[in-house]
């Protein structure tokens, strides 16, 4: 696992609020395995487009400072498309909802990762699988194994994208308003609404409904409770 800086290039450089950049990997990390959906924009040619995607990410992959893979399926033109081309993947979790006393002021309490790289389609079976486990356990840590292997045929209709770590940036804000001074002298209220993810029970499908819900299920909806 590297533990190389962030923003390596002009092109994850932080310019604007560089008081909320944070150059340290282990914070991106932090992120991305807190994050459940990525957004990747890519250039299909006629125009961009920027999409939800699943997404892993294994720190020790076969790209400069680990991998992180991009799910989706082969018939998905976007991604089949994107061989060798460069593309910007983001994923970011909101925390609060800033109040300030005034309209200019309001904001959001976030954490924001920028990951830019020269996407590879993943054609080896053996890491396309292991892609394909790790995208399950970002899900449900520890489900992949209590499955059964991928098959041939499912491996081969989905396809994989591999971006590096390399070139990436994050920001975080974690703060109150930034009022002036006399709109805190107006007596308005200003704070902090905050904001986090919530997991209800587990419902289990009418085929489950008799038998136990497994270990790792409830300890994932556990921890986001």
């Amino acid at each position: 696992m590297t533990t190389a800086p962030l923003s390596p290039s002009s092109r994850t450089s932080v310019n604007r609020g560089r008081n909320r950049a944070v150059s340290d990997r282990a914070e991106l990390h932090a992120l991305l395995a807190d994050g459940l959906v990525a957004h990747v924009g890519v250039d299909v040619g006629e125009h961009p487009v920027v999409l939800p995607v699943a997404y892993a990410v294994d720190l020790d992959g076969p790209d400069e400072d680990g991998t992180l893979y991009i799910h989706g399926s082969v018939a998905a033109r976007w991604l089949t498309s994107s061989e060798g081309s460069t593309v910007c993947v983001t994923v970011t979790e909101v925390d609060g909802l800033v109040a300030a006393r005034s309209a200019f002021h309001h904001s959001m309490n976030y954490r924001s990762a920028v990951v830019i790289g020269r996407a590879r389609i993943v054609t080896d079976p053996d890491e396309k699988a292991h892609a394909l486990t790790l995208t399950v356990d970002h899900m449900v840590p520890g489900r992949a194994a209590t499955l059964r292997p991928h098959t041939r045929k499912e491996v081969a209709a989905t396809s994989v994208l591999a971006v590096p770590l390399h070139e990436a940036s994050l920001k975080v804000r974690a703060e109150g308003p930034v009022d002036d001074p006399e709109d805190v002298e107006a007596g308005v209220w200003g704070g902090v609404i905050p904001v986090r993810r919530v997991a209800g029970a587990p419902v289990p499908s009418p085929e489950s409904v008799a038998d136990p819900v497994p270990a790792d299920v409830v300890r994932r909806a556990e921890a986001l409770a």
